[in-house]
């Protein structure tokens, strides 16, 4: 009722009818200002990138690379554990693919496992060849040492324990001696697509100093996807600042598949900086209790003993939740790495980098425990692509990282990765070099891992093969 003298308030307007909720609308990147015209042009600056790059420029393709930041800012130069293959004594190519299956609990794509494994070998010599410099034991042989989930020491590492740093450099130098082009500072925006559908280059804005700036493109019949991984979307990451899953939503826009995106591997032991740490956390690794260190609680009690045949060498994700796992019993936000029976002078020679980091934080692990915790490490899905790194859209490419070949399953097995890398760069560079022009651009074959899929629908694949076979 409304009292006498006053205003009926005016009546509230009628809820609006439920309808489709407005669609989201991308804002348009200015026109570009630049160009660049290339037979190949390689988005990221990590071993894929740079490794497809060399490959293509050897074959007589005019190659540009572009990077986010400088080149040597991406994820490579931060893996500290090193490269697998079987290069070792008794080692072969089957044991490493028997290992992979079991790390990628039972949904590896065999035909991709396989593919790395037997190529795994001669692409680490070439990466010799090109100028790596890995350690030697006292009789030259590569020095190998083992990680979680493999059976035997596969690892070969570099400067202790700054093997992506020596790959990085010698990649690098490889780049600028060959002279190809090279634009720093530059975000890619997205594909570029002739009347067809086909790829075509890429946009992209140059922030900082350079011979380009602002928008421009660089047209290229073949595009290569190689920006690395995602880690920085979650609030604590082994990541660099530039691994935002880039190379994934220039896929995304540009109408290609992904795959298997919920598979993000959790490294088990990352330097534990307190509760309110977030960004980019110190890596510990894999390689330190390959070495001989332990997993314990407060207590000095070693709690992975007895939960997997390996244990504390167990596959990531088992070692990963086995940390958690105590850390709730004990009600505490860390467990610890014992590494103190090294003593200095291993710590120096095998683990400075490591050794360096921990002292930067206040924490001798010479004489004192190491904090540790789970943090984001790596995506082992990403852009879907067949054995020849070929995505869904035609003249589209990726690897790395940022693609997903099928190799690493639902947890990728320690040090694989920068295998990945050099062994599907080798192959993507030898697809574009290869072919003409129109195969080249051609669509990737859909059949490797069956139609497509729902993004979260994992259909049964392939195990891995029988110890018999």
């Amino acid at each position: 009722m409304t009292a006498p003298g006053t205003t009926p308030a005016p009546a509230a307007p009628p809820a609006p009818a439920a309808g489709p909720a407005p669609a989201l609308a991308l804002l348009p990147a200015p026109a570009a200002g630049w160009e660049v015209a290339a037979d190949v042009v390689v988005v990221g600056s990590g071993v894929a990138g740079l490794t497809v790059a060399l490959r293509c420029a050897a074959a007589g393709q005019r190659t540009v690379i572009v990077t986010k930041a400088r080149l040597t800012d991406g994820s490579t130069r931060w893996a500290q554990g090193g490269i697998a293959a079987a290069l070792g004594e008794g080692d072969t190519p089957e044991q490493h693919r028997a290992d992979t299956h079991t790390a990628g609990a039972g949904l590896c794509d065999d035909a991709a496992v396989t593919t790395l494994v037997t190529e795994g070998p001669g692409a680490v010599r070439r990466l010799i060849a090109e100028g790596a410099r890995f350690d030697t034991t006292d009789d030259g042989a590569i020095a190998l040492t083992r990680e979680g989930g493999h059976h035997r020491r596969r690892i070969a590492h570099a400067g202790g324990d700054a093997t992506g740093a020596e790959i990085s450099r010698a990649l690098l130098d490889a780049v600028r001696a060959a002279g190809i082009e090279t634009i720093e500072n530059a975000l890619a925006l997205d594909l570029l697509k002739d009347a067809e559908g086909r790829a075509a280059g890429v946009t992209l804005h140059v922030m900082g100093e350079g011979r380009h700036d602002g928008v421009g493109a660089v047209r290229a019949p073949a595009v290569v996807l190689a920006t690395g991984g995602m880690g920085q979307i979650f609030s604590a990451t082994t990541n660099p600042p530039v691994s935002t899953g880039d190379g994934v939503a220039i896929a995304l826009r540009a109408g290609a598949e992904v795959s298997d995106l919920e598979f993000v591997q959790f490294h088990p032991t990352v330097l534990y900086l307190g509760p309110g740490a977030e960004g980019q956390q110190p890596l510990i690794s894999e390689a330190v209790r390959g070495e001989g260190a332990h997993l314990v609680d407060a207590d000095g009690v070693r709690f992975m003993t007895g939960q997997h045949e390996l244990g504390e060498l167990a596959p990531r994700d088992i070692v990963a939740k086995g940390i958690m796992r105590r850390m709730r019993e004990r009600g505490t936000d860390h467990m610890y790495l014992d590494g103190r029976h090294f003593g200095a002078a291993m710590w120096e020679h095998r683990f400075p980098t490591i050794l360096a980091a921990c002292r930067a934080h206040g924490i001798d692990p010479v004489t004192g425990l190491i904090p540790v915790a789970p943090a984001a490490h790596y995506a082992s899905g990403g852009v879907r692509t067949d054995l020849h790194g070929r995505t869904t859209v035609p003249g589209l490419y990726a690897c790395g990282e940022t693609a997903c070949t099928g190799v690493h399953g639902a947890n990728r097995l320690a040090s694989n990765s920068l295998l990945e890398g050099l062994v599907f760069a080798e192959r993507i560079a030898a697809h574009i070099a290869s072919a003409p022009r129109t195969a080249a651009t051609a669509p990737a074959a859909p059949g490797r891992r069956g139609p497509p899929r729902p993004y979260g629908c994992c259909p049964p694949r392939p195990g891995p093969p029988s110890s018999a076979s």
